[in-house]
């Protein structure tokens, strides 16, 4: 199969199979394999420890001694070993150090002795807090994933013939949970979604998080039109605000993109209150970003500016998906300071779905940034299937295409299709 080239960005390559599209992530195996040698070094420290001083031991004279060698192993083996393992290196390293003195006519010397099993008694205790706060460590991971599938359920492949994909990158490899946030909602009005990103970190960005997307939930079914979810937002927002102290009650808000796929219509209905605008990728592999016509502020910060919300509509044809995401992604910065275009790096590319358009999208911010993202980031892609097209497969390749010329004589550099 011809490749057919691309504009030239890294890590936009095109790849001509799945096992191109594996070929094309080898880096990152390459960093995770260098990690393995690493820790596998690591754990055969003590081992190597107590062979080099019985080595060091027997080829020098008496009066030097390898007993901070032996004392070293035990003391390696406590965080990484288990409490077994710890002990029969202390044992192993004791027993060297023993028949050496007998091997060298100094077993009168036991103060050694008496230290290195000090020592490997305290490697015993330190595997002991080691090992207990591992769990604990474990333990509270394991409750902050179900309090992340709590507030943030991934959304079902297919909703009302849709094909949804969701993603949620924290910036911190320990973070799970963090104020940006997505939902997806069948209801009798048609597919509802939200994406936004709450103001602020830590516990009360995500108090805000379970806030917004709670009462998302209630008003997607409820009310008959998006602008009515978007007010029934608000209001819950500043009830939040007012429970609140300090800053966050005068200056909590949540920008958010709401939209409405209505059932047997080719199009989509969009409120947007101060978020990035959602992106538009068409089949031919142009791209669209969706400006509203008028700003609007965040959620929450009604007060300031009362004007009523108005959805705009805009076509999206079969085979079109829509891409809703965070700042995190549109303000990713590389080395040089410069942010992250989406709608520039996904010009001209196309993908069997938005699972497979997810998977591209993190792979090249990685790349953009050198894994260095500063902000977590929140991705929703909702595609509407091409007539005749069967179930997206995750094991088609991706094409990157050249400048395509459409009918209309332009090319798919272009970006004013989404019009309401």
């Amino acid at each position: 199969m011809a490749v057919r080239r691309g504009y030239g960005q890294p890590g936009w390559g095109a790849v001509p199979s799945a096992a191109g599209c594996a070929a094309s992530r080898r880096p990152q195996v390459g960093k995770q394999g260098g990690a393995g040698k690493v820790s596998r070094f690591v754990r055969a420290l003590p081992a190597l420890l107590i062979v080099g001083a019985c080595v060091f031991d027997v080829t020098t004279p008496p009066n030097f001694t390898a007993s901070p060698l032996f004392a070293a192993a035990p003391l390696i083996a406590a965080p990484l070993f288990s409490f077994l393992n710890t002990l029969v290196t202390g044992g192993v390293a004791t027993a060297a150090l023993v028949g050496l003195h007998l091997y060298n006519g100094t077993s009168t010397h036991v103060e050694s002795v008496t230290e290195l099993i000090t020592v490997a008694v305290l490697a015993l205790v330190i595997n002991r807090v080691v090992r207990r706060s591992g769990r604990q460590l474990a333990s509270a991971r394991t409750i902050a994933e179900a309090a992340q599938r709590a507030v943030l359920p991934a959304p079902a492949d297919r909703i009302a013939g849709m094909h949804i994909a969701a993603r949620y990158e924290a910036a911190q490899a320990d973070a799970l949970i963090g104020g940006d946030l997505f939902a997806v909602q069948d209801t009798p009005c048609g597919v509802r979604l939200v994406v936004g990103d709450v103001r602020g970190k830590g516990l009360g960005a995500v108090e805000a998080v379970a806030v917004v997307i709670g009462a998302f939930r209630e008003a997607a079914e409820q009310e008959r039109s998006l602008e009515g979810v978007a007010q029934r937002l608000e209001r819950a927002l500043t009830r939040e605000g007012a429970r609140r102290d300090g800053l966050d009650a005068f200056e909590g808000f949540t920008t958010a993109v709401l939209a409405e796929i209505p059932r047997g219509e080719a199009m989509v209905r969009l409120v947007n209150r101060g978020h990035p605008e959602p992106l538009l990728l068409y089949a031919d592999g142009d791209v669209a970003g969706i400006v509203p016509a008028v700003a609007a502020l965040p959620l929450g910060m009604g007060e300031l500016g009362a004007w009523p919300d108005r959805a705009q509509e805009y076509a999206f044809p079969p085979g079109a998906t829509l891409l809703l995401y965070t700042d995190g992604l549109s303000e990713a910065r590389n080395r040089a300071g410069a942010f992250y275009d989406p709608a520039a790096r996904l010009r001209g590319r196309i993908f069997p779905g938005p699972e497979e358009l997810l998977d591209a999208l993190t792979d090249d911010v990685r790349l953009h940034t050198a894994g260095a993202a500063t902000d977590d980031m929140a991705l929703l892609a909702v595609g509407r299937p091409a007539e005749g097209q069967q179930d997206r497969r995750r094991t088609v390749s991706l094409v990157r295409r050249a400048h395509a010329h459409l009918p209309d004589g332009r090319t798919s550099a272009g970006s004013g299709r989404a019009g309401p």
